[in-house]
């Protein structure tokens, strides 16, 4: 049986955040919860706090739970660490949280469970071929999605440009350190999605991130011939994206 709800977390840099989520709706089914992320972000420190989260709503035993953390994993296995401890990579990430919780979870990346929660509920619902959703921050995020179908641990913030990785020319940290212009700015992230767009021949870009709140100074300079849009779900996307996949994971 398919559950109607689950529960998702999202494992970040700076705090931990968790809710139910409405399976029928991708909308949370209770007000999140959040507490700050351990410092330093060690494995076992991290994973008390997951179950504190967890452990602030009064759910069944049943209920699928997904955790989404920042960094390529594979069949539950953190294979890097982005803005948490370096002793997370190869750390069987779903083992340590389930036994710190007492539930069986299944973990994801965190922009691969954003990706899956915009496909699923958001700006990419119903869209069919390639959608390439790119989250835009300190770094950047990516996930691939064909015909809605996840294909994980994409990385495309690590695709060359200009000699660097891109992240390191397109990230919004990197736009605000250097004083870019809006315009100046697109520019440079013009070029990185025209690559993009040759490697991968999208049907659709969702943009997140922090800065896809403020689109409207800086998306319709973007010059690509892939239709373009921000983000629908915003600071809830991997929470949502997390239950989603851990639901469809148990069923």
């Amino acid at each position: 049986m398919t559950a109607s709800i689950a529960f998702g977390v999202d494992i970040g840099g700076s705090g931990i955040k968790g809710a139910p989520v409405d399976l029928s709706t991708g909308e949370l089914s209770a007000e999140r919860v959040r507490i700050p992320t351990p410092k330093p972000s060690k494995p076992a420190a991290v994973a008390k706090v997951v179950a504190e989260v967890v452990d602030s709503f009064d759910l069944p035993k049943d209920v699928p739970v997904g955790i989404t953390f920042p960094a390529i994993i594979v069949d539950g296995v953190a294979r890097s660490a982005a803005n948490v401890d370096d002793d997370w990579i190869g750390t069987d990430v779903e083992k340590l949280i389930s036994k710190a919780t007492g539930r069986q979870v299944f973990v994801c990346n965190d922009a691969d469970a954003a990706g899956v929660a915009e496909a699923a509920f958001g700006a990419a619902k119903g869209v069919r071929g390639n959608v390439i959703v790119t989250t835009i921050g300190t770094g950047i995020g990516s996930a691939f999605i064909n015909d809605g179908v996840l294909v994980p641990n994409t990385e495309l913030g690590h695709l060359e440009l200009d000699g660097h990785k891109a992240e390191h020319r397109i990230a919004d940290s990197v736009r605000e350190r250097e004083d870019l212009s809006w315009e100046r700015w697109a520019k440079r992230l013009s070029k990185y999605y025209q690559h993009v767009e040759f490697l991968f021949s999208p049907s659709l870009f969702v943009v997140g991130g922090g800065v896809s709140k403020k689109h409207a100074k800086w998306m319709p300079q973007v010059e690509c011939e892939t239709k373009m849009v921000p983000a629908a779900l915003q600071n809830n996307a991997g929470i949502v994206g997390a239950a989603h996949l851990a639901a469809k994971h148990r069923s």
